[in-house]
């Protein structure tokens, strides 16, 4: 009798905890007109994990652009500017603030890595609404050890071998990754672009739903 009741309180405590970590989690679809890209907000990022989640809340990512596409490299968006009903003024005001940077060790730049872009300032703040997924390509352990970065052993070997970015690591605020969608990645960082890494066909995000 005691045995049964101790495996049925230990039960109990798992099924909580389960349930605990699966609240916690936040996930958002990201629904493109290439198809869906699944990501996961990182816990340890509050400022960034918030603010994201404001601005679905508020609809903003709806029909904006792709608008910096670099294959082996990132795919870049959340420019609300390039919504074709922008209204410029009034986001400048909305937007107008930039988010601290949040340097996390075990957070880098993978393959599917979801990160915030920013601009060149120097306390490497981010901007309030621009984010990139990580393409990325594989490093070997000279590449590597060129860079003035110290990583750990499960990070070389996510580098050698599903690829990344190593070199953005702790200079841009990684927040999050894909986790279901890595084929959509692959095909819109394959979209042919133009001048400044522009798209020649319109990729864009449709809407971005909580799951």
């Amino acid at each position: 009798m005691i045995r049964n009741r101790f495996f049925l309180i230990s039960f109990i405590f798992l099924a909580v905890v389960m349930i605990s970590c699966q609240q916690s989690e936040r996930t958002y679809m990201i629904e493109t007109n290439m198809g869906n890209i699944q990501v996961k907000l990182y816990e340890k990022t509050p400022l960034h994990k918030e603010n994201f989640e404001k601005l679905v809340a508020a609809k903003m990512y709806e029909n904006v652009l792709f608008h910096r596409i670099i294959s082996g490299f990132m795919i870049q968006t959340g420019d609300p500017m390039t919504k074709p009903d922008s209204d410029s003024e009034s986001l400048k005001n909305e937007l107008n603030y930039t988010i601290p940077a949040e340097f996390v060790p075990e957070y880098f730049h993978k393959r599917g890595a979801l990160a915030a872009a920013r601009t060149n300032n120097p306390q490497k703040r981010s901007s309030p609404s621009q984010f990139y997924i990580v393409h990325g390509r594989k490093y070997d352990n000279d590449e590597l050890n060129q860079l003035d970065i110290k990583f750990s052993e499960s990070q070389r070997m996510a580098y050698k071998m599903i690829g990344g970015a190593p070199f953005l690591d702790q200079d841009y605020t990684v927040f999050g990754e894909v986790v279901k969608g890595l084929e959509v990645v692959d095909a819109i960082a394959s979209v042919p672009t133009g001048a400044g890494n522009f798209p020649l066909k319109d990729v864009r995000i449709l809407r971005i739903v909580k799951k």
